[in-house]
């Protein structure tokens, strides 16, 4: 539990906590791609900045009885393509440049793959594993009804993020339809299927990174049987991806979690590995492996790198000696600028997280479309939709980098800035 000295220097944390590394990253990086189309001034200042935010602090009952306060944030970066999408984290490192830089990373990606929403993202400041089942239902209900005036099928879309998962979504989705007076399916995605969600959701960031490696390794002359992956993280979008490469043909050699690390140069048998992460959480102690650090799993003889956990985990410091030909990010923003720099000289084909994991949000529009519509697709037609966009993104980006002579992060921010911009013209200024 908080102590109250530490409760009293959070208060004091100024609100509006900007300064943080990844809202620089993202903004240096939209700067660049401004520049480089020639994007118009005005746009380009309105597009640096969130369009709405809201910052909250509000209070939580732990099981003791005594009572917390914690920071909350929901960020809308653009409202000009319709509703906006964005997950929700629980996180103790959560802050406004954080958010915000997410917010605005989503708005890229879903003008990417051409999906109706402008980016969005929210958190709440909280360590979500030192929390009972309880106190984090009594948490979402209050953060929910704090941000209630946001969020909405037609305003506003949470989803799933670190730290939540689908029984956070049904918690959302039950306080936001108390408040309505009405069943809300479509407030939320990754919902559990029995209220809505589809199940397809769980997987669909690794199935979308899985579908679009044979095409980067295609852009280097390797094949996907038996090209050997490493995969730094293995909850949700890790897991799924690693599943779904093995039964492709591809050896995972590799992985890592916040315990630390295995490897087998042979390949890792990921349906036991799964087995195992399901009974002892962690993948310490994996009998199929040997155990390796997380910083070494950088350094592992592999043709594919997949960060697939948390932001900033390619940085100067590591990007020379990671021997991978392709980085696939299934993380949101797990490469600095320098270490993007660092990968583009050494020749690393860089697929951006804009793109590679993209999956989860267009599941996620396929399950608002059909929380609307209470029209429910089967689990096949989902995927075979989900490879169909994201093929198609990635041929769309390869052929903007093929003219324009640029890497994929680069031809990704094009594409999507562009269309933001586009559209925000082609409304006009009000009034």
């Amino acid at each position: 539990m908080t102590s109250p000295d530490t409760m009293a220097q959070e208060a004091a944390t100024p609100l509006l906590d900007w300064d943080s590394g990844i809202y620089r990253e993202a903004v240096n990086q939209f700067d660049r791609v401004a520049a480089y189309i020639d994007l118009d001034p005005n746009v380009s200042q309105r597009l640096r900045l969130p369009q709405r935010s809201l910052v909250t602090t509000f209070p939580f009952r732990r099981d003791d009885g005594s009572v917390e306060t914690v920071f909350g944030y929901r960020i809308r970066h653009v409202l000009t393509m319709g509703p906006t999408k964005g997950g929700i984290r629980y996180a103790p490192t959560v802050n406004f440049g954080e958010v915000a830089a997410l917010a605005m990373n989503m708005t890229w990606k879903c003008a990417l793959v051409g999906l109706p929403f402008g980016g969005a993202k929210g958190g709440v400041r909280v360590s979500p594993e030192l929390l009972s089942r309880a106190e984090k239902q009594r948490l979402t209900r209050r953060y929910t009804s704090e941000i209630s005036t946001l969020i909405g099928p037609q305003r506003d879309i949470p989803a799933p993020d670190l730290g939540t998962d689908s029984q956070v979504m049904a918690w959302i989705m039950d306080t936001y339809s108390h408040q309505v007076g009405h069943g809300a399916p479509g407030v939320v995605t990754g919902k559990p299927v029995e209220l809505g969600g589809t199940a397809v959701r769980e997987e669909s960031t690794g199935l979308g990174l899985a579908y679009l490696l044979p095409l980067a390794l295609e852009m280097v002359d390797l094949p996907l049987e038996g090209t050997r992956v490493a995969i730094q993280g293995f909850g949700q979008v890790g897991r799924s991806a690693a599943l779904a490469l093995a039964r492709q043909g591809a050896r995972v050699v590799a992985v890592s979690d916040l315990s630390g690390g295995i490897h087998c140069p042979t390949g890792l048998d990921i349906d036991a590995l799964r087995e195992w992460t399901d009974h002892n959480l962690w993948v310490e102690g994996f009998p199929g492996g040997d155990p390796i650090s997380g910083e070494q799993l950088f350094e592992v003889d592999c043709e594919v790198l997949i960060p697939a956990a948390v932001q900033e985990v390619i940085h100067g410091g590591n990007a020379d000696r990671i021997t991978a030909a392709v980085v696939l990010e299934g993380a949101n923003t797990p490469t600095t600028m320098e270490g993007d720099q660092i990968l583009q000289k050494r020749g690393v084909l860089v697929v951006p997280d804009i793109l590679a994991n993209a999956g989860g949000v267009t599941v996620s529009y396929f399950e608002w479309l059909q929380g609307l519509q209470y029209y429910f697709w089967t689990d096949e037609e989902t995927r075979q939709r989900l490879r169909s966009i994201m093929t198609n993104a990635f041929r769309e980006v390869h052929r903007i980098a093929r003219e324009e002579k640029v890497d994929l992060r680069t031809a990704a921010l094009i594409k999507g800035v562009a269309r933001v911009a586009k559209a925000k013209l082609l409304r006009g200024l009000f009034p």
